[in-house]
């Protein structure tokens, strides 16, 4: 499990890519840690109103350069995309040499280790910088053992229709609602993204195929006494790309309750090859029954991602699919979960 430094005065990297989608890390912190943020580093966007690519952004600078960052006085460079493939953009690479030159800490959830690069590695050590590779896989490796069913937590895991679609927004939210409910609720962070956030976690699709449901095991026995423990989807059951971390967190998490997260609008998988997602109905038998072969669970409400649409598209929407299923439908961030946190028992 990764445990990340406190740093409280982020610099968010998105070199030419800012965007709710293009820059998802940096987006969600932006939603998550708003009160750490101080700017983001992307010369394309520079001097631009920062709300106009990510509207639930905080005022902060677009600033072109590290060195412009300096009267705000950063401690950590956090790399700000999670692009297919996990390299290193060309582009970004300039920032961050210049931002560990200054001494700022460099956190990356990609799938190129920063650290085993030898020229950044050098600068990080001249300059007492740290380089995290968020997506190192854990030590040590453990074979999950369907350890997690015994728990006293409550355990709910978000699964999606696609990738990108809201997992880690919901888990978040519902972990929010039930402490906000008095319980004593956990968040599993499971993706780069939500390590950020949480300050610590595992990133499942980087671990070796016959460890990854170990470390969601490992990862939820450290909340082995939470009232309840939101644990954070990824991938697809039905996508050939990501289904195997998908089936790894159903498997290594054990989950009581399942909510099925959705982005209004999507008909077809986001990467190929470009299918049609499933009919309802089939995706949601097909995680009840493939969690079932470890630990029963279901379906039990479904968290419908509502970017983009209009309030009356949002509440129509929302109101047709929840005849549709007879299941509770709620966007959490528009509107809240509290029936979504009903439905999962926390």
């Amino acid at each position: 499990m990764h445990t990340l430094p406190p740093h409280r005065r982020l610099l968010l990297l998105t070199e030419g890519q800012l965007g709710v989608f293009t820059a998802k890390t940096a987006a969600s912190l932006l939603r998550y840690r708003a009160a750490d943020v101080v700017a983001v580093l992307d010369s394309a966007a520079a001097g631009t109103d920062v709300r106009a690519a990510v509207p639930w952004a905080p005022p902060v600078p677009i600033i072109a350069s590290v060195s412009d960052a300096a009267p705000l006085h950063p401690d950590a460079l956090y790399v700000g995309i999670a692009p297919v493939g996990g390299a290193l953009p060309p582009e970004m690479r300039a920032h961050i040499r210049a931002a560990l030159a200054a001494g700022l800490d460099v956190i990356s959830g990609l799938h190129e280790f920063l650290a085993d690069d030898a020229e950044l590695a050098d600068l990080a050590a001249r300059s007492g910088a740290r380089l995290f590779d968020v997506r190192r896989p854990p030590a040590p490796r453990v074979v999950a053992s369907a350890r997690a069913r015994d728990t006293r937590c409550r355990r709910v895991l978000t699964v999606g229709t696609d990738c990108n679609v809201g997992k880690m927004v919901t888990a978040l939210e519902l972990t929010a609602a039930a402490r906000r409910a008095g319980r004593a609720a956990e968040f599993a962070a499971t993706g780069q993204t939500g390590i950020m956030i949480a300050g610590r976690g595992v990133c499942v699709d980087a671990c070796v195929a016959d460890f990854a449901a170990g470390a969601i095991e490992t990862l939820v026995l450290a909340s082995a006494d939470a009232d309840v423990c939101f644990i954070e989807g990824q991938g697809s059951i039905g996508h050939p790309g990501f289904s195997p971390v998908t089936l790894a967190l159903l498997h290594g998490a054990c989950p009581h309750a399942l909510v099925l997260v959705h982005q209004l609008g999507r008909t077809h998988y986001r990467a190929p090859p470009f299918t049609p997602l499933p009919a309802w109905r089939e995706l949601i038998r097909a995680y009840e029954h493939t969690a079932a072969l470890v630990h029963p669970a279901r379906v039990v409400g479904v968290a419908l991602n509502t970017v983009g649409h209009s309030d009356d598209e949002a509440r129509a929407a929302t109101a047709a699919l929840e005849a549709e299923l007879r299941l509770p439908v709620q966007d959490p961030v528009r509107e809240g979960c509290d029936r979504l946190l009903a439905a999962v028992g926390a």
